[in-house]
């Protein structure tokens, strides 16, 4: 029998999806090694990589409350985001929307409308492992970020410096999400570098109405809107549904500026590397608010711990905040989507989860900071 999600909706199988030929808008410091277009690939977050990573299988165990609050504050992804607070010592701190701290930097243009803009890195270590996926992974992360602002993609750059085949394997990599995400790749920069890799992307979109952290206010609902067709890769905390969703993820990434626009929403985060409490915590530093969560709520794949789903870096998969939980949660459900109203703002400062008729603390944002910026 197949499994039912929280959601109470069927996983959908996972297609794979060919290739394009990377781009050729580039300036080479170093002549780069010659393009190629192999055959067909799959979700390379799908398939094993030189580490021989493996998509996770296993029933999952059921964890305790205590120990899901553990799992979350110990989450390596989530201490990382601690390095952002340098960022105080060099830029002058305004506030989310015209100084650091967002998804996306806003920048107001004088003939009217919003830009937003932002930029990725990826970990060197990931690209030399499967140069191709952090490719794909680059451009992801930078359309979620422009999503989770309210921007509608509009063009990608990058950056790499690698070895040609690696280079070549990470621009395909990124050529492939582009297509899929329906955003152009207008230019970038390569170095030929014998050393470790160094892969980034950045990105720029435009949106009528800003979705911004500064915005979230005490009583709001908390939509989760997200994927949870798809699998769990092992050795990364990575939960994939580029397979899953295909061609869709173009207009999946867009419902987010559609919210804005119809003031379904206020505030958004996308859940990245801090995972999803984690990433809801990074939304409610700003302003010292807090969140009850009932984790019950929260759409969750079958086969995947609750304790790995807390902790992972989804495909899509985005906090809202909204006066209008029923629509906006409807606007994500009517494009195959899970969504639920999982929990509300508070004034407290204190982010808390509910399971199973527990309640447990997870970070009073009154005094621990997550990235240290505010």
């Amino acid at each position: 029998m197949t499994p039912l999600r929280r959601d109470g909706l069927a996983p959908t199988r996972a297609r794979s999806w060919p290739t394009e030929i990377a781009p050729r808008l580039y300036r080479a410091a170093v002549p780069t090694s010659r393009e190629t277009t192999g055959p067909k690939r799959t979700d390379p977050a799908q398939r094993p990589s030189r580490e021989a990573a493996t998509l996770e299988t296993a029933t999952p165990h059921a964890p305790s409350l205590d120990e899901l609050v553990a799992a979350v504050r110990d989450h390596a992804g989530l201490r990382a985001k601690g390095a952002i607070g340098a960022v105080r010592r060099v830029v002058e701190i305004s506030d989310p929307v015209t100084g650091p701290g967002d998804d996306g930097a806003v920048v107001e243009m004088a003939a009217g409308g919003s830009v937003v803009v932002c930029g990725e890195a990826m970990h060197p270590a990931f690209v030399a492992s499967d140069p191709r996926a952090a490719g794909m992974a680059a451009v992801l992360a930078n359309v979620n970020d422009l999503a989770a602002m309210g921007a509608v993609p509009r063009a990608i750059v990058n950056t790499v410096v690698a070895t040609g085949a690696a280079a070549t394997e990470a621009l395909g990599g990124m050529a492939e999400a582009a297509r899929l995400y329906g955003v152009p790749i207008v230019g970038g920069h390569i170095t030929e570098h014998g050393g470790e890799p160094a892969l980034s992307a950045f990105a720029v979109g435009d949106a009528d109405r800003v979705l911004s952290v500064s915005r979230a206010r005490a009583g709001q609902h908390l939509v989760f809107a997200g994927c949870v067709d798809g699998r769990m890769r092992t050795g990364f905390d990575f939960f994939t549904s580029i397979g899953a969703r295909g061609p869709r993820l173009a207009a999946d990434v867009r419902l987010l500026a559609r919210a804005a626009r119809d003031d379904l929403a206020s505030a958004a985060k996308d859940v990245s590397m801090a995972g999803s409490i984690g990433s809801l915590a990074m939304l409610l530093e700003p302003s010292k608010l807090g969140a009850d969560i009932d984790l019950d709520k929260l759409p969750t794949p079958a086969g995947v711990s609750l304790d790995r789903w807390l902790t992972c870096f989804p495909t899509y998969a985005f906090w809202l905040t909204t006066d209008h939980p029923e629509q906006c949660v409807d606007l994500f459900r009517s494009a195959g989507l899970a969504a639920a109203a999982a929990g509300t703002v508070t004034d407290r400062g204190v982010l808390t989860v509910q399971h199973r008729y527990e309640s447990r603390k997870v970070f009073d944002l009154e005094r621990e900071p997550i990235t240290g910026l505010w």
